[in-house]
């Protein structure tokens, strides 16, 4: 069983559930519904080919504790109706917490995808999720050395494989088809390197006025046009600033919807630089070489920022924009998140996988 529930779990998803496939073997996917949006998650299982869920539990939105405390109830029911062999979860959202805690009290072999990322910053509910997912889990596939590493320093050392990220895998396979499928550059009248692509979606910028407008106000004070898909999270915050802080979006910034996988890979690719609080979209960034400005105070990918390709500088205004006058780095990414098998690997281990 595969549980699912946000944009960043159906990409990484997406090349594992095609190799589960190619194995032979039955995968069950149980959709959480903590993305219900159109945009944020039908879009992508009809762009990326995932199979349609088999049960969505449409838990919606909610505070952390009653999400997944719903999640958690529906998912316990699911697994002792289906009786899954094992049980894969990804990345670190309320859907990967919920799946994990109600696998390890079934007793039911948990694998953990995107395992051993630390940001260290206790304050991210993500952070308690991705720990908790990992003291669960029989199985931990980590994207790079250094998430191997932070697992060995909590004493987590067997089961633990180095297979690199799916999100590479994704990237590759679809990036092609973007190029012929999308117009998106067409339909926002963009050149190549010509503008900049911004996304802000954390509780870190999004919950804390202050912060939201000092982003909002560094990309209306930028040289070139900002590409804008909000966030209904950000949509909603934007609209609630108060008094000295409200928004409004200058002639240089283009706010639009969500986008789908396709049309947001074209413009990641163009871009001049990328600003935002995504881990995904930092990855993403490093493999298309693209330069990233990190909008929060640390990140789980530090290798893009020992390379020189993402700088993080939280949310003050004039370190974003001084960013931006950062020239691009002289030396192309190396292939750190590897190089586009993930999903294969991971399948293979799972699959000769005994529990005993």
């Amino acid at each position: 069983m595969t549980i699912i529930g946000a944009r960043p779990q159906f990409i990484k998803a997406a090349p594992v559930s095609f190799a589960i496939r190619e194995a032979g073997l039955f995968e069950f996917i149980l959709h959480t519904g903590q993305h219900y949006d159109k945009m944020m998650s039908d879009i992508f299982f009809k762009e990326m080919g995932i199979p349609k869920p088999d049960k969505n539990i449409d838990v919606g939105s909610g505070t952390h504790g009653y999400q997944t405390g719903q999640m958690l109830i529906n998912i316990e029911q699911i697994l002792m109706d289906v009786s899954p062999d094992k049980v894969l979860v990804y990345g670190d959202t309320n859907s990967t917490l919920a799946g994990a805690l109600a696998a390890r009290k079934l007793q039911i072999p948990l694998a953990h995808i995107e395992a051993g990322l630390r940001s260290y910053n206790q304050t991210m509910p993500e952070e308690t999720n991705r720990i908790v997912a990992d003291h669960c889990s029989d199985m931990l596939f980590c994207p790079t050395q250094t998430a191997i590493d932070n697992l060995r320093k909590e004493g987590i050392i067997e089961n633990v494989h180095l297979v690199g990220d799916t999100m590479v895998d994704a990237l590759m396979q679809f990036i092609t088809i973007a190029e012929k499928k999308s117009l998106i550059l067409a339909d926002l009248d963009l050149n190549t390197g010509a503008y900049y692509l911004a996304t802000i979606h954390r509780p870190y910028n999004t919950d804390d006025p202050d912060k939201l407008a000092d982003i909002v106000t560094a990309l209306n004070s930028l040289d070139k046009r900002v590409i804008f898909p909000v966030h209904p999270r950000t949509k909603k915050k934007l609209a609630g600033l108060p008094g000295n802080n409200r928004y409004k979006a200058s002639e240089n910034v283009v706010i639009i919807e969500p986008l789908g996988y396709l049309d947001m890979l074209l413009l990641e690719k163009n871009a001049r630089m990328i600003l935002t609080d995504s881990g995904g979209i930092q990855k993403e960034a490093y493999i298309l070489g693209v330069p990233c400005i990190t909008l929060r105070p640390e990140t789980e990918w530090v290798e893009t920022v020992s390379a020189g390709w993402n700088t993080v500088v939280g949310a003050s205004k004039n370190k974003i924009i001084a960013a931006t006058q950062e020239p691009t780095p002289p030396e192309s990414p190396n292939p750190v998140f590897g190089k586009g098998n993930a999903a294969k690997k991971i399948v293979e281990i799972i699959a000769r996988h005994q529990i005993g």
